[in-house]
């Protein structure tokens, strides 16, 4: 073997090295595996990148994200809530995109405006009510929550909850701050009992006999009408679900949203993943294993979303949920809101 053809083969040798650890790409997700794993299974059949997911806590992975700095290994970042994609982009861990594909396929007030973020699933904060306590005509709006005759008949999770906060940031962007802190005064003096546990705690209580009305998001309804859990089957099926504000802005949503890492070394690979996450098939399979709302209009909901029937939702930018999150906060423990 002669030198010139050891060398050809060396360089072909390590061509190929190069290609096989490029074609990867590393995830953190707040979303449990069992929710993610199977999709970035099959991304990987049809793609042959193989993708190494880390999952934990949502606040765990920023942390974890901005403690690592350029040194991170992950190049997509998956988390809950438009407060925390904000947040998100706030630490400087994420670095803009831009991608036919993805504008295409997400509506603009599903993603940050400069390319940051992009939401891969939709979820609406709901008022749930006991089906055999509550006339659905007493109920209208987020607003009329304040109103006397709830008082001691609402459930809802505490002030730290980032659902919680980015319902406020909406009612911010909506009303202004002095009508939202007026508003939240208001409402915590309709509380049931002191906030804790979540979001189905909320529907238990309800339940139980706790309350009347319990604040959700629409897919811990979805898991518990589906449970394998008999209790959480009779507590769902003791309440309805309706839409606040059909009249006017429409109801609060948010999404689940993923983000390319500023460290990211395998970026084109990270927003490959990012355009298969919003394909029809792929939106599909997650409304209906998660019971959430596909991003990508005109895909087929679940048979547990269309039990709910059609609404009007807020199409307020969702990246003012992060913007007014610190103000949201604040103005939660002015009112008391434990």
């Amino acid at each position: 073997m002669n030198i010139r053809y050891k060398l050809a083969l060396f360089v072909t040798t390590l061509a190929l090295c190069t290609h096989a650890l490029a074609a990867e790409v590393n995830v953190y997700s707040a979303r449990k595996e069992a929710l993610i794993k199977p999709l970035l299974d099959q991304f990987s059949s049809e793609s042959g990148i193989q993708v190494n997911l880390v999952t934990g806590k949502a606040d765990a992975l920023l942390k974890r994200l901005t403690s690592e700095g350029a040194n991170s290994p992950a190049d997509l970042f998956i988390t809950t809530d438009a407060g925390r994609l904000h947040r998100a982009k706030e630490a400087d861990v994420l670095q803009p995109v831009s991608s036919d594909i993805l504008s295409a396929a997400i509506p603009s007030h599903y993603r940050d405006p400069e390319g940051f973020w992009h939401g891969l699933s939709v979820r609406a904060r709901v008022v749930t009510y006991i089906k055999d306590r509550i006339d659905p005509q007493q109920l209208s709006t987020y607003e009329a929550l304040t109103d006397p005759q709830w008082k001691g008949r609402i459930c809802i999770r505490g002030s730290g909850n980032i659902y919680n906060q980015s319902l406020v940031a909406s009612l911010i962007a909506a009303n202004g701050e002095a009508a939202t802190q007026e508003w939240a005064d208001g409402f915590v003096k309709n509380f049931a009992r002191d906030p804790k546990g979540g979001d189905r705690d909320q529907v238990k209580a309800a339940a139980a006999g706790v309350c009347d009305l319990a604040i959700i998001n629409t897919y811990y309804l979805g898991a518990m009408i589906n449970s394998k859990d008999e209790g959480e089957r009779a507590a769902a099926s003791k309440v309805a679900l309706f839409w606040p504000n059909q009249a006017n802005r429409g109801t609060h949503v948010n999404v689940s949203g993923a983000g390319v890492t500023r460290s990211a070394k395998n970026k084109a690979a990270a927003i490959q993943l990012l355009e298969f996450l919003v394909n029809e098939k792929s939106q599909a399979w997650y409304a209906s294993v998660n019971h959430e709302y596909p991003v990508r209009p005109g895909v087929a909901w679940s048979e547990t979303l269309k039990q709910w029937g059609t609404f009007k939702a807020d199409t307020l930018n969702l990246s003012q949920l992060g913007k007014n999150n610190p103000t949201a906060v604040r103005l939660m423990d002015k009112a008391g809101w434990k």
